[in-house]
């Protein structure tokens, strides 16, 4: 049986193959990644937090980050807060209708 904080571990370690090419570090190591919440229902929520307000590449990794969590076994849904960035609220709304 798959329990949240299995759940947890396979996403941090998903994330952690995540690699910002900007920097060569991957996105947990960066911090990139906050307040990562997984419930028993498998319904997951943390924040993104690019590493500047005009990230270059703040959507293209933001799908990555989804795409990754997504496919962690157990993950039904995933509510994803982007902080810190310019265009916030603009690619939450992308991020939440699954569109790049």
């Amino acid at each position: 049986m798959i329990n949240s904080d299995n759940i947890r571990k396979a996403i941090l370690e998903r994330l952690s193959q995540i690699i910002d090419p900007e920097t060569g570090v991957d996105v947990i190591r960066m911090r990139l990644i906050e307040d990562l919440n997984v419930e028993k229902n498998g319904r997951v929520s943390y924040i993104f937090h690019p590493s500047s307000p005009l990230c270059p590449i703040a959507v293209s990794l933001a799908f990555t980050i989804k795409n990754a969590v997504s496919e962690v076994e157990g993950v039904i849904e995933q509510k994803i807060k982007v902080v810190e960035f310019t265009l916030s609220e603009e690619l939450m709304d992308l991020l939440q209708n699954g569109k790049e």
